[in-house]
């Protein structure tokens, strides 16, 4: 039974919210970020990187204090004004390929976190859990959703599209060429009928944000512990969430680059490649996947297939057929040395659209040595792997949509 509850969330004015709104810091180049943060004085990127009015880089808890410091010189400012009362918020996203997702911001339960009705199929490292949540305890807020999934619902979704024939509080384009939508649903029975069917529901889906929803968790916990007067209802207990119908998730893969062979000749390789796959060169057309337990490689300015011989692969569990967990157990960590994905200097990993050509330029430039690329995990797979309590192998997963930073923002 998923709780979800509606919000007062923070939010820029109609007029500014195209300015305020950034996507991650870390997906910005350098040159990108200076350019916003030069010439936009109403970014997030101001709020999330408060040493740049001081040409300084700043971290830690020093940093984290002028987070807060910079988001409270935009709400004195009017630039952010928080709603009066709560509500749901329906965001919807038109991608540059005219994908279209829609779906409820909203307060999602850590207690249903803490008691596997939402559930995770990712592994988190608990340092990056505890920073995360030393910065939720010191800035007081959280301004970017964890994606969570729910199976289709025919009540939501009619709820939904009769927001949607609507003009929208938010409507701006990005200079990604993505289109956001914003609708607040303030109306009392549309939020009950929303909130009544999720609790029919007996598990909703972390798609993106394992990070956030830990962090979010152990910082509820450490403000019980140092509340006397807790009562259950704090907004602590909750975190922000962005949650979409599964059918409208994207889910794309990561490729594997490699930057050696773990000291083997070309020729040795692709022997010992023969003892699990059925290879096949496919010259230097592009080539990509199109089957599950099917691979493709670029080697050496050619690429080639990978079938897995399944006579001799022996499959017990989801985790088992999940196609990055394969190329890990038949390649990576047996033949190439790779033991720590997340760690390992050798291998970095790039995601879909167009990433068969980058690999192929980044291998073609003597930067690494070999390629895989993999077909994506579907929702299913995700799904089935939270089910039996396992965990994917990182980089299993780009999911979409992304939201923008600052567009909803949820305080403690």
């Amino acid at each position: 039974m998923a709780k979800i509850q509606p919000f007062k969330a923070v939010r820029p004015t109609r007029d500014k919210v195209s300015l305020v709104a950034a996507r991650s810091y870390q997906s910005y180049t350098q040159d990108q970020r200076e350019a916003r943060l030069n010439y936009n004085p109403f970014s997030f990127l101001h709020i999330v990187n408060p040493g740049y009015k001081y040409h300084k880089e700043i971290s830690g808890k020093e940093r984290y204090g002028l987070v807060r410091n910079r988001y409270l010189e935009f709400k004195e400012d009017g630039i952010l004004v928080q709603d009066a009362s709560p509500c749901f918020y329906i965001y919807r996203v038109v991608n540059r390929e005219q994908q279209v997702f829609t779906g409820i911001v909203a307060a999602a339960s850590t207690e249903d976190y803490k008691n596997n009705i939402i559930k995770k199929h990712e592994d988190t490292i608990e340092y990056r859990e505890q920073i995360f949540k030393e910065y939720l305890k010191t800035a007081g807020f959280n301004a970017e959703p964890v994606l969570l999934t729910y199976p289709d619902s025919e009540t939501i979704g009619n709820i939904l599209a009769s927001y949607t024939k609507t003009r929208a509080e938010f409507e701006f384009t990005t200079t990604y060429r993505d289109t956001h939508y914003l609708w607040l649903v303030e109306n009392t029975d549309d939020i009950k009928a929303i909130q009544e069917e999720f609790t029919r529901m007996d598990a909703i889906y972390i798609a993106d944000g394992h990070h956030r929803s830990a962090s979010s968790f152990l910082l509820s916990v450490d403000a019980k512990n140092e509340n006397s007067a807790h009562t259950g209802k704090e907004s602590y207990n909750s975190f922000m969430s962005y949650l979409i119908p599964e059918s409208e998730l994207r889910i794309y893969e990561f490729n594997r680059l490699i930057k050696d062979l773990n000291g083997l000749s070309k020729e040795h390789f692709l022997l010992k490649l023969d003892q699990v796959f059925r290879i096949e060169n496919r010259g230097n057309g592009l080539y990509k996947p199109s089957k599950k337990h099917h691979f493709s490689m670029y080697l050496d300015g050619e690429f080639y297939s990978l079938y897995l011989r399944k006579t001799d692969y022996e499959f017990t569990d989801s985790l088992s057929k999940l196609d990055t967990h394969i190329l890990f157990i038949t390649i990576l960590k047996p033949i190439l040395g790779i033991t720590d994905l997340r760690n390992d200097s050798r291998i970095d990993y790039g995601y879909d659209k167009h990433n068969v050509i980058e690999m192929k330029n980044r291998i073609d430039s003597g930067e690494f040595a070999v390629g895989f690329g993999l077909v994506p995990v579907n929702v299913d797979e995700m799904k089935r792997i939270a089910d039996e309590g396992l965990t994917m192998p990182p980089k299993s997963t780009y999911i979409e949509p992304k939201l923008r930073s600052g567009v909803t923002i949820y305080e403690f």
